[in-house]
């Protein structure tokens, strides 16, 4: 074959982008099933107990309805380690919002108007929706999510800090949040005897296939999912939940195609949240900036279904040296929802703490917050003793504070003033882990000349499908006219889904390794491809197996300009720029936009999004869009992503690291650092609203002010 010039590396335009833009791409929903019929899901409005009685009368009165499904009349489901996936096998609550019933008519308004008059009677229980310190059963997880220890400890971390010159101990806290996906969760559901096909909103298509089979004790094979394209995820859809369930269940029952989509308000107790958090942090330092102590501390929620917990202190066990170690997740049981994933979980609300304390304590000491965080650089992995594969956070700071223009700043808050606005600039690090799995991929060469890659792949809006084409192109030596990637189906094998910010760098693994066993072969033959042509499968798990023990993770800096209205406590993002070390960039053009996607969230995270429980009934009171608020256009005014050049042979073939989700890490600690530095206001909780910051502007608080208790 004649070898072109590589694209991996290039900006390649999106190779699905004609579809989308003609409205040809189908998503879930729009998939043309004939004999479709329409489910709409009645919701608990009991916080807990259990459902004594199910009135039906006036529903299946109603013309067109087909049937009423309750935890009576529907099938039995596999014991599950994920109860929330139990839908309608008891008739027990567990919160405010979960399904109890559900209505299939012959179209949509037929089945919501029917699910309204279903009458649904409860034996209701005492709540408790309140996440409190000090309730007494709190308790302390084995492990956590991604399978990280709840708990470590190294060195005398007491002693270590009551021996320390210098001791900030601060709290900090996040509040819950919600993915708010464009696409809201949808799914049609179609039975061909035992044979299951859900077109799904999906982020992980075989995992997916995996799970819902074992939850309705189908072999392995027979639940196909089918999801082209997905209208954006941040993790919601990166398991099976409650919608795509019920579908399946309503298909079951009836014996006909059924489709369910959630509405907005649905979504925001059907499928997941970020859990909040209540963060205290302890750093020792020498009056050198040394660290000597870190003590991290997170108290998060779970439902009493589901013992999930965030890996919220896991970033500090790996960001900077210090001899003296602890971290600890704290975990509540209450009769609330159960959260889960959410664009990097655990990273996101842990970094925001442990990001303001390091600028805290640059402020204790009189350092600037750049020198500081270069003080405590490790040598190896903190958390393991590993050495890493590639660190250049060092790297990103300064060259990230040389494009900012960090080195005009005067570190005194309040110095500068336009007018009645307050300006300040701040910065933070970030880290995400450069996660891989094992994944299969098959790569065809077809007689006409073209390629045709499959891979179980989903792009939920990241350019996964053009980068993939990129990584085959150029294994296979040829344009990518020539090859059709073909995603989207758990048919094609075992792969992990798009989250994690490992899918990338799994699939392209995968389909790297197909592509050279193709042209391995094509070469054995004399490029001569039989009518029926060649294929080649590729499994990467030996290969993923045997890489040697490295800490690997991606890292970057985010710096942040502000201004604050020194009257109303408005705050404005007036820059952000993200110096960011993610490997090798397969494609510039998509990797920008997904970094400046993560910036752009965690500016939302910063100023805006915050999900209000009420304690009467443990769901959230502002369930929907109009006050559920995320950042618009005329908050995002001057993004920038910068990445350095990155090589790392310790990753995967392409040398690439995750993105997806490094954006957004460290970005509302950047802000809330320029906050402080613009005002001399300290807001420890998110999100920086303007009732915060002009409660300490009002009180007339000097330069220093926070809430909470303050650096020794």
């Amino acid at each position: 074959m004649t070898t072109l010039q590589r694209t991996v590396g290039a900006e390649v335009t999106r190779v699905e982008g004609r579809e989308k833009v003609t409205g040809a791409a189908l998503y879930a929903y729009e998939y043309p099933v004939p004999d479709a019929l329409y489910a709409w899901a009645v919701q608990s409005t009991i916080p807990r107990g259990r459902v004594r009685a199910v009135d039906t009368v006036g529903a299946l009165s109603l013309p067109g309805v087909v049937a009423v499904l309750d935890s009576r009349n529907v099938a039995r489901l596999r014991p599950t380690d994920t109860p929330e996936l139990a839908v309608l096998q008891s008739p027990e609550v567990a919160y405010r919002g979960q399904i109890v019933a559900a209505v299939v008519a012959d179209t949509f308004e037929t089945a919501r108007q029917a699910a309204a008059a279903v009458r649904v009677e409860y034996d209701v229980d005492d709540h408790d929706a309140e996440l409190m310190d000090g309730d007494p059963r709190i308790f302390v997880p084995e492990t956590v999510n991604g399978g990280y220890p709840g708990h470590t400890e190294t060195g005398d971390v007491d002693a270590a800090l009551d021996a320390a010159p210098v001791v900030l101990d601060a709290t900090y806290t996040t509040p819950p949040e919600h993915t708010a996906t464009m696409e809201p969760h949808a799914t049609i559901a179609v039975w061909d005897g035992d044979t299951l096909t859900l077109y799904n909103g999906d982020q992980g298509p075989w995992m997916t296939a995996a799970r819902v089979a074992e939850l309705f004790g189908l072999p392995e094979g027979a639940v196909r999912i089918v999801a082209d394209h997905t209208g954006g995820g941040f993790g919601s859809k990166a398991i099976p939940r409650p919608p795509t369930v019920l579908a399946a269940l309503a298909a079951r029952a009836v014996g006909r195609p059924v489709k369910v989509a959630a509405t907005r308000q649905q979504m925001f107790t059907m499928v997941s949240y970020r859990t909040p958090t209540l963060q205290r942090i302890r750093l020792g330092a020498e009056r050198d900036g040394r660290l000597t102590a870190i003590w991290h501390d997170a108290l998060q929620q779970s439902s009493t279904l589901t013992p999930y917990c965030e890996q919220t202190v896991t970033c500090t066990r790996v960001m900077y040296a210090a001899r003296h170690r602890r971290t600890t997740h704290r975990l509540a049981q209450l009769d609330v929802p159960t959260p889960s994933w959410m664009r990097a979980p655990g990273e996101a609300p842990g970094m925001f703490a442990l990001e303001s304390a390091m600028d805290e304590l640059a402020v204790a000491l009189g350092m600037d917050p750049i020198d500081l965080r270069v003080a405590n650089e490790p040598s190896v992995d903190p958390g393991t003793g590993h050495p890493f594969s590639s660190r250049n956070l060092v790297a990103c700071l300064r060259e990230g504070a040389a494009r900012f223009g960090w080195a005009d700043r005067d570190p005194a808050p309040g110095a500068r003033r336009e007018g009645h606005w307050l300006l300040g600039t701040g910065v933070a690090a970030c880290n995400y882990p450069a996660l891989t799995w094992p994944s299969t991929a098959t790569a065809r060469a077809e007689p006409g000349g073209g390629f045709t890659v499959r891979i179980a792949a989903a792009d939920i809006g990241t350019g996964a499908r053009t980068a993939l084409t990129q990584v085959a192109a150029d294994e296979l030596g040829v344009g990518i006219d020539r090859v059709t990637l073909d995603i989207g189906r758990s048919a094609y094998g075992q792969a992990p889904w798009a989250g994690g910010s490992m899918g990338l760098s799994s699939w392209g693994w995968a389909v790297s390794k197909a592509c050279r066993a193709l042209t391995k072969r094509l070469d054995e033959v004399s490029g001569t491809i039989p009518p029926g042509g060649l294929e080649e499968r590729a499994d990467t798990a030996e290969d993923v197996e045997a890489r040697r023990a490295f800490s690997r993770h991606a890292y970057g800096a985010q710096f942040a300009e502000v201004r604050v209205d020194a009257v109303t406590g408005q705050v404005r993002v007036d820059r952000l720029l993200g110096m960011f070390a993610a490997g090798r960039v397969i494609n510039p053009r998509t990797a920008g936009s997904q970094l400046r996607g993560g910036m752009c969230m965690g500016l939302s995270m910063a100023l805006h999004e915050s999900l209000e429980t009420d304690p009467r009934f443990g769901d959230f009171a502002n369930h929907d869009l109009a006050t559920y608020h995320i950042a618009a256009n005329a908050d995002v005014r001057d993004v920038q992503a910068h990445w350095l050049e990155e090589n790392d042979d310790e990753l995967n073939p392409m040398g690439s690291k995750g993105i997806g989700e490094l954006g957004i890490v460290g970005t509302a600690a950047a802000i809330a650092n320029a906050v402080y530095h613009a005002t001399g206001v300290r807001v420890r909780d998110l999100p920086i609203t303007v009732e915060r910051v002009r409660a300490g502007l009002s009180a007339g608080l000097p330069a220093g002010f926070s809430a909470g208790p303050s650096a020794r």
